[in-house]
């Protein structure tokens, strides 16, 4: 059974190392430990019952509230999140993204074309007085809508 754990935001991987730790010392039922990149501030456990998750997670800084939310969950409810789609297929002419890096880092932008076999894109900055197109690596962009 997996059982999602609410942990404070930016310290996913902490609680992770934690509960690694414990659980190889306390001999617990723990089978895996899991960050799931686009979900912060929670972590995911597998376990055999709630009752060694809540053994485990006991005493753990940067779990927040009682920790185990609404029990466990199906793996089928989490397969969108847990599979990996490659980034140039998800990225199209006309969406609009928010540049993550670079000298236009935060500015929000239109993407005018997708290079597939360069891996980048032309993207329209918003804000920007004059439509120039800037090309940047796909990799520098998150998709808004």
């Amino acid at each position: 059974m997996i059982f999602p754990i609410r942990t404070t935001v930016g310290q996913e991987q902490m609680v992770v190392d934690i509960l690694g730790a414990k659980i190889s010392k306390e001999d617990l039922n723990i089978y895996s430990i899991a960050v799931v990149p686009g979900i912060k501030g929670y972590i995911l456990l597998e376990a055999d019952n709630e009752i060694t998750v809540r053994r485990g997670i006991t005493d753990t800084p940067h779990i927040r509230g009682s920790g185990i939310v609404k029990g466990a969950v199906n793996i089928n409810d989490l397969s969108s999140l847990l599979e990996s789609k490659p980034l140039m297929k998800t990225l199209q002419e006309g969406q609009l993204v928010e540049i993550i890096s670079g000298p236009f880092k935060g500015d929000k932008a239109k993407i005018t074309r997708v290079n597939a076999a360069k891996e980048e894109v032309t993207v329209e900055l918003q804000e920007a007085a004059v439509k120039i197109p800037v090309t940047i690596k796909a990799e520098n962009v998150k998709i808004l809508q």
